[in-house]
Order: structure tokens, then sequence, then C-alpha cells
């Protein structure tokens, strides 16, 4: 059975939440603070986090940029805000996707579901695929993972996922708007500037210099293109 962990301090929401979760076969763990939330993740395994952003003790943007630094699996963001720049700000620290209060509780099942579900499919691959090499750049699908130079870089499940699609499209130009469809699926929460964010944050990861990448080219007016060979 799968198992969430729910970081929210209003304890109404928070047990609503797990209560729909249960009724859906979906197992429920809730902190009511970042400090608790924070032990749970690193004690137990999850396969999912909904974590509102205002916290008493942490803001949320925050505790998801730590959550980043140990976990790679889908983290949604809850939130009364719906300004764009709070969800790019919450997307550049390592979130999957954004639910707003107040939100249908069916609605939030389907997007937890949604998103373990793609976790475990592009987690535990049917058929094992060959690695992606490119110069000194190696992405392995099977495992997730990424080197340069030898040297394991960490990276999202979107990052990876974005990283990878574009690999294995060498010379391709996507624009944002298919690249955000292909990726977060056409349900998800935000939109292309999403995409903008994701890449900045790749290119931090396995570029020498970002700001004149040899892996992710900019393609002004367009999208993006990975160089390849």
């Amino acid at each position: 059975m799968a198992k969430v962990l729910i970081i929210e301090d209003e304890q109404h929401i928070a047990e609503l939440e797990r209560d729909y979760l249960e009724v859906n076969g979906i197992e429920s763990d809730i902190a009511f603070d970042s400090t608790t939330g924070m032990a749970l993740a690193r004690r137990e395994q999850y396969a999912l986090i909904l974590l509102d952003l205002m916290l008493p003790d942490t803001d949320g943007l925050e505790l998801c940029k730590e959550l980043r630094t140990f976990l790679d699996i889908p983290i949604l963001m809850v939130t009364a805000r719906k300004e764009d720049i709070d969800k790019i700000r919450g997307f550049d620290r390592g979130a999957d996707d954004y639910i707003v209060k107040p939100f249908n509780p069916n609605e939030l099942v389907a997007r937890v579901k949604a998103h373990i579900s793609r976790y475990e499919r592009l987690k535990h691959p049917v058929d094992k695929l060959d690695e992606i090499q490119i110069g000194a750049l190696v992405i392995e699908p099977d495992s997730r993972k990424v080197f340069l130079s030898g040297e394991e870089k960490v990276l999202t499940a979107k990052q990876f996922d974005l990283l990878k699609f574009l690999a294995e499209n060498p010379g391709i130009v996507f624009s944002k708007e298919h690249l955000f469809e292909r990726i977060w699926g056409m349900d998800a929460i935000g939109d292309s500037s999403t995409v903008t964010v994701h890449i900045r944050k790749i290119r931090e990861s396995i570029e020498t210099d970002p700001s004149n990448p040899q892996f992710i080219e900019t393609v002004w007016g367009v999208g993006y293109r990975f160089k390849g060979n």
C-alpha cells in the first residue's frame, strides 16, 4: 500500500486529506510542523508528500528545498495562494505540482494517485533501458541516475524526466509548451514557465558554465534543444 506524508498545520485540513486518501487505499501520516515532518521523511518510506506552503516553524518552500536534498519522490504543494510567482518559487525548490485551497477532495486524491503511479512507472520500468552518454555526461534511465565526469549529480524526478527526454531527442527543438505537456501532463498545475525554472536547475547541476551551456541550448523565441555530440 502506498503511504503519503501530510505536512499541514491546520488539523481539520490534514485530517480531511488523510480520510479521503485512506478511503481510497492510501495510508497517511500527519505532521503538524516542519520539524516533525522532516523527521518522518527521513525515517519512513513515503510514496509522496503533501506539503502546506504556510507552516508555523518553517516556510514550506524552504522545507521543500531541504526535502529535495535526500528525496526524489513527488512533492505536492498545498496552498491558499494563487499567484504564479508562488508557484514558480515552489517549482524552483523542487515541487512537482500545486493544489490550491479550498480544493475538491476528489481532485486531491486523483492528483496524488496520478503522481504516485507516474513515479512508480518511471522508477521501475518494465524494460531495462541502455544508458545515454554524451561526452562526460551519462544518464542511466534504469537507475535514474546522472553522472558528469564520473560524479553523480542529484536531480529531482521532474528534472531527470526533462533531461532524459531532451537527451533522447538530440537536435530537435521543443517549445516550452510541448515540454510542459510531455513531462507534467495536461492536467498538471502550472504553466510553461515551469520548464524554464527546471532547465535552469538542470544546467546548474550538469553544466560547467550554466551561462554557456554545452548540453541544453536555448533557441530564442522557440524553446530548447539538446546539443548532443
